[in-house]
């Protein structure tokens, strides 16, 4: 019954995103979907997307290795939500015709910086893929017996298919789909195992004192600290999500849509942090990748165990399809054609953005399979973007003072301090080169050139 609900629902997924897909006409169609969705259609694909496999297995695992720190941390991702709801979202209407960060880094930086920020996004799409398709492959493994590389293999090869043939519009309808089998499934998870391990005051008493309360010590609190910028900071602006805020049929439903998702990812990281606390009251010697897998295989019967697998596979595969589709576009729109002196015409984009995510999901695997750890992977994947992409795209959404020196000077700050923090320095106090590369990124970008710098009003030759 179990495995006959999932490949079920796979095939659903996949013919659903086929369908959706039909008759792409263009890049633009393919990226962006004709700019034609609502409020509460952002909503969904956007949380179905971002709160992924290392936002959801991943808060389980870190939960049950250090407690409900990693909750308050992963919060960091939820005030960003709010943020660019409030800040950036109202600002899109400055480019209706943009389809990739690409398009709004060359008129405010140059030809260079699209180049640039085109390089990091395929690096950080295959990066944060890697942590979807890894987590795929424990899922497979521990409820349908098949080995975790070729889960991967598996759980890659069907988002690929979907995702590639029908672009953004087969992304968006997919997700929908996904968010609301996720938005059932996790919270049955949770009362379940609560339900099997005896009770929540049982499980308070099981684990370990210090998993349920915030740190006090100094340096811990500064951990943490850090831990909450870097995924506050780290998936912010990132390719996919940008195009998120480019589908809306106006500004408003853009925000609106971004406002819920930070709303909801709230009680969500909560459920998924505390069904780690479950499988550490159940389990105590438990692998912590497994936690979340853990607690459904032992907490519910075989028809919601496929219910819920069938959620857990949407969470990952919904965040996978969105790097796919943004590594392609990010390829084509910012690598490919700037630096072609013929311009591709439309069938030739649209077989070229297959083939790369090919490409992309090969690179996909190959991390998956050589990092232990599903959120470890998100961390390294945000330091290719954050440091050296992040403070100038907003800038230039903000419509802030921009040049290319403010963006070379900020870029160049960013990347050699996330590495010396890191690399040489080996991350003192525990807090991660993300933030400190971000840090440096904005100080160097606004010192930098205060009087040639000039704002959207006066721009578009790249200056």
């Amino acid at each position: 019954m179990q495995n006959i609900i999932i490949f079920s629902y796979l095939l659903v997924i996949l013919l659903v995103g086929l369908w959706a897909g039909r008759n792409i006409g263009g890049m633009k169609e393919y990226a962006v979907a004709g700019r034609s969705f609502g409020a509460l259609t952002i909503f969904a694909t956007l949380s179905a997307s971002f709160i992924g496999g290392g936002f959801s297995m991943g808060n389980a695992e870190k939960v049950f290795l250090v407690g409900v720190s990693n909750i308050v941390a992963l919060w960091g991702f939820s005030l960003k939500e709010i943020l660019v709801a409030r800040f950036v979202a109202p600002h899109m209407h400055h480019y209706p015709e943009a389809i990739s960060v690409g398009d709004i880094m060359e008129p405010a930086y140059g030809r260079e910086a699209r180049l640039f920020s085109g390089i990091f996004a395929v690096i950080l799409c295959a990066g944060i893929l890697g942590a979807q398709v890894g987590a795929t492959g424990y899922v497979f493994n521990l409820f349908l017996g098949i080995g975790r590389e070729w889960g991967i293999l598996l759980g890659c090869g069907i988002v690929i298919a979907y995702a590639t043939v029908g672009g953004m519009r087969a992304v968006v309808w997919t997700d929908v789909i996904q968010f609301v089998v996720l938005a059932v499934g996790v919270p049955l998870t949770l009362y379940f195992g609560i339900r099997q391990a005896g009770g929540w005051e049982a499980v308070r008493s099981a684990v370990p004192a210090d998993h349920l309360t915030l740190p006090t010590d100094p340096a811990a609190l500064v951990a943490l600290g850090s831990l909450f910028l870097t995924f506050m900071l780290g998936e912010t602006l990132v390719p996919p999500y940008l195009q998120r805020l480019l589908i809306g049929k106006g500004t408003r439903e853009v925000a609106r849509g971004t406002l819920l998702s930070g709303l909801f990812s709230i009680p969500f990281f909560v459920a998924t942090g505390l069904i780690g606390l479950v499988a550490l009251a159940m389990d105590p010697a438990l692998d912590a990748n497994l936690a979340m897998p853990y607690v459904i295989h032992e907490s519910l019967s075989p028809l919601l165990q496929g219910i819920v697998v069938a959620a857990i596979l949407s969470i990952i595969m919904s965040s996978a399809d969105s790097f796919l589709n943004s590594a392609a576009i990010a390829f084509i729109n910012d690598l490919i054609k700037p630096l072609r002196r013929t311009p591709l015409d439309a069938p030739a984009e649209l077989k070229l953005a297959r083939v790369t995510t090919l490409l992309v999901g090969v690179l996909a695997v190959v991390f998956a399979l050589s990092i232990e750890s599903i959120l470890d992977i998100l961390i390294y994947a945000y330091n290719f973007w954050a440091p050296t992409v992040l403070v100038p795209l907003a800038a230039a959404l903000l419509g802030l003072p921009v040049s290319r020196r403010r963006f070379m000077a900020g870029a160049a700050a960013g990347a050699v301090g996330a590495l010396v923090w890191n690399q040489l320095l080996n991350a003192p106090f525990g807090i991660d080169g993300l933030v400190v590369g971000t840090l440096a990124n904005l100080t160097f970008f606004f010192a930098t050139d205060r009087q040639g710098a000039i704002g959207r009003g006066q721009r578009g030759t790249g200056l």
